[in-house]
């Protein structure tokens, strides 16, 4: 009984954390209002969080991807759940491109601005960072086993453990050291992680007055149409078409769901990074009732290729900039642009900016004389990739749950006790105990 104040003790606290980050966002705003030059310097807080946190997704998704992979008996496992889930992931892309198009031809956000080329410019500096498909494919492959886990990048990586998870189930019992080590590693990481979370309200502080401090409300106002029919889509996507989806497969209500995930929402709409919740929702997911290898095969690979948000952003913002430039698109060159630009993002769903990059290189391989219009969108661009997170965590947490409900791979009673606060989410190790023996004594006093 002791034991268990002291654990209910420590989940308390972590309230406060969140409390501070709402706080905190709202300081930024007003820091960002009234001292617009200060608030610009505060930048390097927020870079700096969302940098600690990238700092440990390399190691999170070789571990887990790892282990999910390494402890499936069978190969074929791994194959279905892996075929499952692109198969998903790629109909939803799908639906969340045509929305996006009937939106944005719609509403039609750029109309009447005739964007002067002083203002459009400023798009060719959008251009780095944006590749063709070849450079996609050959760009998974890292330079060596090691430099995937060291550069960050998330499909490289995502090589790595699939191999090295394979590897492990042909090792059989010989494999069963390693197994344990890297159970041992994946706990040291998530522990750091969790450390790593109380700096969030300072990071959160930073990167919100930074930008209120750079673009204010003006921005903001001469954009209102864009951002607006873009939160709007969002969340018809979500609740509308997602909220369906989970209802029919897994009869699960999507509202209970999204509650028992409110803190990472929180979390992603302070940072606009998706990727500073993907360790949470792995450890939830698994906490959940989804059985390790469904939530150590999709989860990661959603974070890849499920990008509903940023396939709904590049959608609208390609029909803004053109109708902004007075050059229009046709549809079916929507569809061509769009399709190539989805491809591009894969392994970007949880990088801030890295959809503006992906806008700009889709634009300049398609339609050079499009490419100066995005200069007009960069100001509003950090406010949307905030929509773009949220969005892409959402679908890849429903993801998860249909998932292990088409391959039977989830505890329905446990899910419904979790979903209903029976059974609270460890705050301390984000992960599951396995028993009382491998919790560390809780001090006295």
């Amino acid at each position: 009984m002791p034991k268990s104040a002291g654990v209910a003790k420590k989940l308390d606290r972590t309230h406060y954390l969140y409390i501070a980050v709402i706080v905190a966002v709202a300081l930024g705003v007003a820091v960002g209002l009234i001292f617009p030059a200060f608030g610009k310097d505060l930048k390097p807080l927020g870079t700096g969080f969302v940098d600690l946190v990238k700092m440990m997704i390399s190691p999170i998704i070789f571990c887990t991807i790892t282990l999910g992979v390494g402890s499936v008996a069978r190969a074929a496992k791994v194959g279905k759940v892996g075929g499952m889930a692109i198969g998903y992931f790629l109909v939803m892309s799908a639906i969340a491109l045509v929305i996006g198009l009937l939106v944005g031809n719609v509403l039609e956000p750029g109309n009447g601005l005739h964007l002067t080329k002083d203002i459009a410019s400023s798009g060719r500096e959008q251009i780095e960072g944006g590749e063709g498909t070849t450079e996609f494919l050959l760009g998974i492959i890292p330079k060596s086993l090691f430099s995937a886990l060291t550069e960050g990048q998330v499909l490289q990586t995502l090589l790595v453990a699939l191999l090295a998870g394979f590897a492990l189930q042909k090792l059989g019992t010989r494999g069963e050291p390693i197994r344990r080590g890297i159970e041992h590693i994946q706990r040291l990481v998530f522990r750091i992680m969790s450390m790593i979370m109380w700096a969030a309200p300072v990071g959160a502080f930073g990167a919100i007055a930074a930008v209120v401090g750079a673009t204010g409300w003006k921005a903001i106002g001469s954009l209102a149409v864009i951002m607006v029919g873009f939160y709007l889509t969002c969340l018809v996507f979500v609740f509308g078409v997602l909220g369906t989806v989970l209802w029919t497969v897994a009869r699960v209500n999507v509202f209970r769901l999204f509650r028992y995930l409110a803190r990472e929402f929180l979390l992603i709409l302070s940072t606009s990074s998706s990727e500073a919740a993907l360790p949470r929702l792995i450890a939830k997911m698994e906490h959940l009732g989804v059985s390790k290898p469904v939530v150590g095969i999709t989860v990661p690979t959603g974070y890849s290729f499920n990008l509903d948000g940023t396939a709904i952003y590049l959608t609208m913002a390609s029909i803004f900039v053109a109708e902004a430039l007075d050059k229009p698109l046709a549809l079916g060159e929507q569809i061509g642009l769009l399709l190539f630009m989805v491809i591009a993002s894969k392994g970007a769903a949880g990088v801030t900016g890295a959809g503006l990059a992906t806008l700009a290189g889709g634009l300049q391989s398609h339609r050079p004389d499009l490419v100066d219009g995005v200069g007009f969108i960069v100001g509003i661009d950090r406010f949307m990739s905030e929509a773009r997170a949220l969005t892409n965590f959402a679908g890849n947490a429903i993801a998860t749950v249909i998932i292990g409900t088409w391959t039977h791979e989830i505890d329905r009673d446990r899910m419904t006790s979790v979903l209903g606060g029976a059974q609270p989410f460890d705050e301390r190790t984000l992960l599951e105990e396995e028993s009382a023996k491998e919790t560390e004594p809780e001090p006295v006093g």
